[in-house]
């Protein structure tokens, strides 16, 4: 592999939301819905915050994961791979690159959720050190499928 981890700039705002609706569409479906309309609206201000990061190789963009700050907790909220590039090991690679930048804006934990029928993610996150805390409804109520609510401690 041969990528870079950098922040994506305005520019790259339509190309981001659409690698993240082909990744998470069938996610989405296998919940029993689709992606609503303006899930995704909250990106242009993400970007311009620098909290939504790209995977490049040469000038295509190959993952991203979009991101929330808190006091000291980085939110992991989406984690997607170009589905022609996934099970390729993009989605570790990103996590890797992520947790030096959360520790360097303050961060003392990153955190996510997935379904837990996802089982595949649970194992994933699990593999980079995030432990379940917790399993619920999602807080958007707009399925009725269980979360995994997952942390990871920085050291």
């Amino acid at each position: 592999m041969n990528f870079i981890f950098v922040p994506a700039t305005p520019d790259q705002l339509a190309a981001v939301d659409a690698l993240m609706r082909q990744a998470f569409t069938p996610y989405v479906r296998a919940l029993g819905r689709e992606i609503a309309p303006g899930s995704y609206d909250w990106f242009g201000e993400a970007i311009a915050q620098g909290d939504i990061f790209v995977a490049l190789e040469g000038a295509e963009i190959v993952g991203t994961i979009a991101t929330r700050r808190g006091d000291r907790d980085m939110n992991l909220e989406q984690i997607a791979v170009s589905p022609t590039r996934q099970k390729q090991g993009i989605a570790s690679w990103m996590i890797g690159q992520i947790e030096p930048i959360a520790r360097g804006r303050g961060c003392r934990t990153m955190s996510l959720n997935t379904a837990e029928m996802m089982v595949d993610r649970v194992r994933l996150y699990s593999r980079h050190g995030f432990k379940i805390t917790r399993r619920g409804l999602p807080d958007h109520g707009k399925d009725a499928h269980m979360r995994v609510y997952m942390t990871k401690t920085l050291d």
